[in-house]
């Protein structure tokens, strides 16, 4: 049986995950939260783990109370955080919350020698190099749990040892897809957060709607397929049916299709090499008709160039990329700028955030947090 921790267990995801358990045979062993708690509380009486944590210190002192009764273990903060990564006993982690926070435990689980299920973008897209050496090292998988990066790992399951020409990743468009960039200055925080076909928490949604979810994912593909970001095409697929593709030298496109729906490739992680029964919703491709693609307006939605330049410059440049997207969407988030400022806090930050070529981790926590203090600033 395998043993799981999910970190994050009360978000998108996290709740995802929690739904596919009684198709698969698994133990959990620790539950997290930023504040969620009456959610986690509930699943922890559900799913008995050995250890939950709120990172909250206020909300994981309400969460002890409330599990008095039970003998699971009650931690709080990062460092809480990082147990539940390291120490539950789990042999996979599902890293499914949002931000620079995933980092630390991501690391601390590959070093415990825990197999990884990857949905926090931050850690390859600020870390890559370094988490991607460290799972080589320990001997552990990362497996990719959002949708596109499933796909394409799903094709290369079925590439016969071929190696990739390209890969072919491909967006939603969000819900400004045909916006001029005149037109995105005066896009609402509610117009926003209205995606057309998934279901995510406001972060993501809001990178979705800038399409810096797509440049994140781009960096994700770059490290862990080892391709160069010229590499990888990206592709507006209103549908979201096709979820990726990858390319052969002999110009033969795989691509992996199906609903839109996480609770697949979310399974996929847990349960690789095998493919057992899944509660997600079929496709009928007579039903779905017909496909649409266009190439990206890299003007109006200039976080995908943004996004490749710090592909192509690695160094500390994610991290940077990362950290001041992450303070500028939560600036939005909370009124305090326009839309189209997020874009130009970012590449403020770019600018201007000292380039460190070999990032030691120390490194890429400090570059972090100083694009996070520039985006905030202006």
């Amino acid at each position: 049986m395998k043993k799981i921790a999910i970190l994050g267990s009360t978000g998108s995801i996290g709740t995802q995950t929690v739904d596919i358990l009684p198709s698969i045979e698994a133990e959990i062993t620790a539950l997290t939260t930023f504040h969620r708690i009456d959610l986690l509380e509930k699943q922890a009486r559900a799913l008995h783990p050995k250890m939950v944590c709120a990172v909250d210190e206020a909300a994981a002192k309400d969460l002890k109370t409330k599990l008095a009764d039970t003998d699971i273990e009650v931690l709080a903060g990062e460092d809480g955080l990082v147990t539940c990564a390291a120490a539950s006993g789990a042999d996979t982690v599902v890293t499914a919350v949002v931000g620079m926070v995933g980092l630390k435990p991501t690391l601390a689980a590959i070093d415990a020698g825990c197999d990884i299920a990857l949905a926090n973008k931050e850690t390859l897209v600020c870390a890559g190099k370094l988490v991607m050496d460290r799972a080589r090292e320990k001997h552990v998988k990362i497996l990719p749990v959002d949708s596109e990066h499933s796909a394409i790992f799903q094709c290369v399951q079925a590439a016969g040892g071929n190696p990739l020409a390209k890969i072919i990743l491909t967006a939603s468009g969000g819900p400004f897809f045909g916006k001029t960039a005149a037109e995105m200055r005066s896009v609402t925080l509610e117009q926003a957060l209205q995606h057309p076909n998934w279901s995510m928490g406001n972060k993501i949604t809001i990178d979705s709607a800038t399409m810096m979810n797509k440049g994140l994912e781009l960096i994700e593909a770059m490290w862990l397929y080892d391709m160069p970001q010229e590499d990888i095409e990206i592709v507006i697929h209103r549908e979201s049916i096709i979820h990726s593709a990858i390319e052969f030298a002999d110009g033969a496109v795989l691509a992996q299709l199906g609903v839109p729906d996480m609770r697949l490739p979310i399974q996929y992680a847990l349960t690789y090499p095998a493919r057992l029964p899944c509660k997600a919703e079929r496709l009928n491709l007579a039903k779905a008709g017909s496909f649409s693609f266009y190439e990206p307006d890299e003007t109006a939605f200039p976080s995908i160039r943004l996004a490749r330049s710090a592909a192509a410059g690695r160094g500390n440049l994610g991290a940077v990329l990362s950290g001041a997207n992450e303070a500028a969407v939560a600036a939005f988030l909370a009124g305090d700028i326009a839309f189209y400022e997020i874009a130009e806090r970012v590449e403020k930050a770019l600018l201007d955030v000292r380039f460190v070529k070999e990032p030691t981790l120390s490194d890429i926590l400090e570059s972090d947090r100083e694009a996070r203090v520039r985006a905030v600033n202006g």
